[in-house]
């Protein structure tokens, strides 16, 4: 019976695997429920293994690994943990506390065990070609991707190398809002990150957007990309959004909050939805989007910063790999919210 069983299944996951269609993804799902009844017939049979990364779903069915059933819910909810990573290994979620270099449990084996200290694991470029590569005008591109709809929550920034398609380093920041009473703190917190249960981790890290910004400023110091005596905009780098909101709009709106002035390196952008839809000829309303139409499936957690600033940089690195010439889309004239000039005629 076990047998009769497992042919079943076997069956029915060859033909999930092998269509090239985003429904593969449906369809594994959909395997995966089956397996999930067979076990009732027979202890015998184990989990099947099954690789995901952001090669096609075609060139995916020849190779195997722990895959969650979670993936096929991107479309219906984005806010999904995933198991698989690109590598063989057992995915593990980042320890939000040595994001921040905030981490007091380095010789913990059971906390190392649990949670990934390393951000390059997920930013691998084994599965990309070299050969579509191109020359770009910036050596670095810093990913990012802001948190908060009120006040910014979350600064999280990831480095890539133009040259090499390779993470450099991150930055990570939670941000304590200036203007709000400690009450609505707790209500906006357990709104916003309760949910992915790390709102503990934000309140014991999170500091003020002017703080967030002088260590940030350090960072970028120690990598030579700005001086603070020179000013200017950021040297042979430039910043990566998924759309403007995060440069155009809320960046400004929070230092008027914060009562500082909008930074140089603030300046300038660019928008990769505009790269992806003049590179690819596709519109891409967002991340999700994006990572759908080049079958990438999400790591980690839809709209928590850090997360969403790697699968971002893993677009990113895809793009490049295939050629795409990453160019400023986006320049502001003054620190005004309304003063900002497009470069793409083509954009979304």
């Amino acid at each position: 019976m076990a047998r009769f069983y497992l042919q079943i299944f076997l069956n029915f996951t060859h033909a999930s695997l092998s269509a090239s269609s985003p429904m593969a993804f449906t369809r594994l799902h959909s395997s995966s429920v089956l397996f999930s009844h067979l076990r009732t017939f027979s202890p015998l049979l184990q989990p099947p293994q099954v690789l995901f990364s952001s090669l096609s779903l075609s060139r995916l069915a020849n190779r195997r690994s722990p895959v969650s059933a979670s993936v096929v819910a991107m479309d219906q909810n984005p806010t999904v943990e995933m198991e698989a990573p690109p590598t063989r290994r057992k995915w593990k979620p980042l320890c939000l506390y040595y994001t921040q270099g905030k981490c007091t449990m380095m010789e913990d084996g059971s906390h190392l065990e649990k949670f990934n200290h390393n951000l390059e694991l997920d930013l691998g470029v084994d599965g990309l070609v070299m050969n579509k590569l191109r020359p770009q005008e910036l050596d670095y591109l810093l990913v990012l991707d802001l948190e908060g709809k009120v006040e910014i929550l979350e600064f999280p920034v990831v480095m890539i190398d133009t040259r090499t398609m390779k993470f450099v380093d991150s930055f990570h920041r939670f941000v304590r809002p200036t203007m709000m009473s400690e009450q609505k703190i707790e209500q906006y917190i357990e709104g916003k990150y309760g949910k992915f249960g790390v709102d503990r981790v934000w309140h014991d890290t999170a500091i003020p957007f002017k703080d967030v910004l002088q260590e940030f400023e350090q960072w970028l110091a120690r990598h030579n990309l700005w001086e603070k005596v020179k000013g200017g905009p950021l040297n042979r780098a430039a910043f990566v959004t998924c759309g403007n909101w995060d440069l155009k709009t809320k960046v400004p709106d929070q230092c008027r909050v914060s009562k500082m002035n909008l930074p140089p390196y603030f300046m300038e952008w660019i928008n990769l939805k505009d790269i992806f839809l003049n590179f690819y000829n596709r519109r891409a309303t967002g991340m999700v989007t994006m990572m759908r139409e080049l079958q990438m499936p999400i790591f980690g957690s839809h709209h928590l910063g850090i997360d969403d600033a790697k699968n971002i940089a893993r677009v990113l690195q895809h793009m490049l790999s295939d050629g795409a010439l990453m160019q400023i889309s986006a320049r502001r004239g003054s620190s005004d919210i309304g003063d900002v000039k497009f470069t793409f005629k083509n954009r979304i």
